[in-house]
């Protein structure tokens, strides 16, 4: 490695927010450098992206690579650790690739009110967290991460969404929040069942896996099923998904764009990143449970789709389908469904955060999203 692949991944996860302490500095009337600076922030950082994809080892996937691994929190044992694999890549990529868009449509089309230089702020934050999340290797600096991403777009919702923003920001806050908190207790519970000594996933991948430090398997169950709630709120799997149509909904179009396209993957991520290979058995344990949800996830979601009159919400619906068969993937435990779970996390930020942009174009021109009046 060279030394500028030891900072390229911090300075893709951290630039954004150096574009978003500029945008501060810049008067709102300055429209043109406001939204100037947010697109070249974006653009470079997907140039950082462009040059891992350039610069990886496809030969070597399974490793970490581009890794940052540096004192942190040291009174619990928290490193600044991150990487990225042949897993988490192409989702960072996605996340970055994403972004730009989202910049380039609202270069004439910011909601009301009016404001671009805290919806972009708002924006650039949400990179932050979102690559972020796909680059920690360290269970604090993941939940850090992972928890970066849900104020910008409760504000997002909350300030610029439709009627009843209201309801659906704090419906999503209140979803993620109550995931979150089980998730980081079962994140303590890893730690002190580790002993106390470290956050680190690949660290304690290697200590649990070893039979020596298996944990007993009630006590890998239930904090499985921790991880699962958090988890699965976030991608959301059923019964879990109620927040996510009136979210979707009621969000402005780029808002839609980066919740559908990056926001659900990351909960996907987290049991292929954290709750899988740290408590193997236990997730042999729920897989049928998985498997299950998400093929009922599959069928109810497709079901509802057929019943919507709103573009947004038959497209939100069809995410909830999309996403079972992203857990159906990951409900088989092999090398395969993982494979494809990554690849139907990609391929449907993709088409939906583009199926997005169009319902927010057509509203935009026509004043409605119901379908029978188009």
């Amino acid at each position: 490695m060279n030394g500028f692949d030891h900072w390229v991944l911090s300075l893709a996860i951290f630039l954004p927010i150096v574009g978003a302490v500029l945008i501060g500095f810049i008067p709102r009337t300055n429209e043109l450098a406001i939204k100037a600076t947010a697109l070249l922030t974006t653009l470079l950082t997907l140039a950082c992206g462009v040059y891992m994809i350039a610069d990886f080892d496809y030969g070597n996937s399974k490793a970490l690579q581009f890794a940052v691994n540096k004192s942190w929190i040291d009174v619990i044992h928290s490193r600044y650790h991150v990487g990225v694999d042949g897993i988490a890549l192409p989702l960072l990529i996605l996340s970055m690739f994403i972004t730009v868009l989202c910049v380039i449509y609202s270069w004439d089309h910011f909601p009301e009110p009016r404001d671009p230089k805290g919806f972009l702020i708002l924006m650039l934050i949400l990179e932050v967290g979102m690559n972020g999340t796909f680059a920690a290797e360290d269970l604090i600096l993941f939940f850090v991460f992972f928890e970066l991403v849900l104020l910008p777009m409760y504000f997002m919702i909350g300030r610029w969404g439709g009627e009843r923003r209201q309801y659906a920001s704090i419906k999503f806050f209140l979803f993620t929040l109550f995931g979150s908190a089980l998730m980081i207790l079962s994140f303590l519970a890893l730690y002190f069942k580790a002993g106390a000594t470290t956050f680190d996933i690949p660290t304690l991948i290697a200590y649990f896996t070893n039979p020596a430090h298996a944990l007993a398997n009630t006590t890998a169950i239930l904090i499985f099923g921790g991880l699962f709630i958090g988890f699965a709120i976030k991608v959301p799997m059923f019964p879990f998904h109620t927040w996510l149509p009136d979210a979707h909904t009621q969000a402005p179009t780029v808002g839609s764009v980066i919740l559908a396209a990056v926001l659900l993957k990351l909960g996907a991520y987290g049991f292929i990143r954290i709750a899988i290979p740290m408590l193997p058995h236990a997730a042999a344990s729920w897989a049928p449970w998985i498997g299950g949800l998400a093929v009922i996830g599959i069928i109810y979601g497709a079901l509802c789709c057929l019943a919507q009159t709103d573009m947004k919400r038959l497209i939100a619906f069809s995410s909830v389908s999309h996403m079972g068969f992203v857990m159906l993937g990951i409900a088989t435990l092999t090398s395969y469904g993982i494979n494809a779970a990554v690849f139907g996390m990609v391929a449907h930020g993709l088409i939906t955060g583009m199926l997005f942009f169009l319902a927010g174009s057509v509203h935009e021109r026509y004043g409605t999203r119901e379908i029978a009046r188009l």
